[in-house]
């Protein structure tokens, strides 16, 4: 897990590398992103603004002693991550490193922690002091969880953009709350 670690990115560097897509595509995957890069630039800059630390999250994260790291397997283009990547930052840097690991830099890690068989992201792996893995959660709230569960057992009643829609309401109102509660049930 440490050569991960090394490679992964600081929070700001993660944002660097979002506008840097956005404004100047390597590739036409990254062209063929940029509303997603959009989208993620202006989500992840609400999310900073608003998030505001629980003190009972927080009070509950000193009871557990916890003093590893937080790695965040995550790409800037994902949704689900623009969401909760910022808040998790946000919450754990102040206790502990965090750092983010660019999922499709090396598939290698993502293997590692499928859900279902896919690598959706962001996973945020916790790791002991020796980088070694205590747990993992991601990719979203069970909540979220449950609205995708929905969709997929029934995209003719529950369509695309309601679910969609139902799950961006969700992450707006919640505003990381319940990932980082379901976090720090793992440690």
């Amino acid at each position: 897990m440490k050569k991960y670690w090394d490679k992964a990115l600081t929070f700001e560097q993660y944002l660097e590398v979002n506008k840097q897509r956005l404004e100047n595509p390597s590739d036409q995957q990254e062209k063929d992103f940029a509303p997603y890069y959009e989208l993620a630039e202006q989500r992840m800059g609400r999310a900073i603004k608003t998030f505001k630390a629980d003190p009972a999250q927080q009070a509950l994260l000193l009871t557990k002693g916890f003093k590893g790291k937080v790695l965040i397997i995550s790409e800037p283009w994902c949704g689900d991550a623009s969401q909760t990547v910022p808040s998790v930052v946000a919450f754990f840097q102040d206790y502990n490193p965090v750092r983010i690991f660019l999922r499709d830099s090396d598939p290698s890690l993502i293997e590692q922690y499928l859900t279902e068989g896919t690598q959706s992201i962001p996973i945020v792996v916790l790791l002991d002091e020796n980088y070694q893995p205590i747990d993992h959660w991601g990719p979203r709230p069970r909540y979220g969880q449950q609205l995708l569960k929905k969709f997929k057992a029934d995209p003719q009643g529950y369509p695309k953009e309601e679910f969609y829609n139902d799950l961006q309401v969700y992450y707006a109102k919640n505003r990381g709350k319940d990932a980082i509660a379901e976090i720090l049930e793992l440690l």
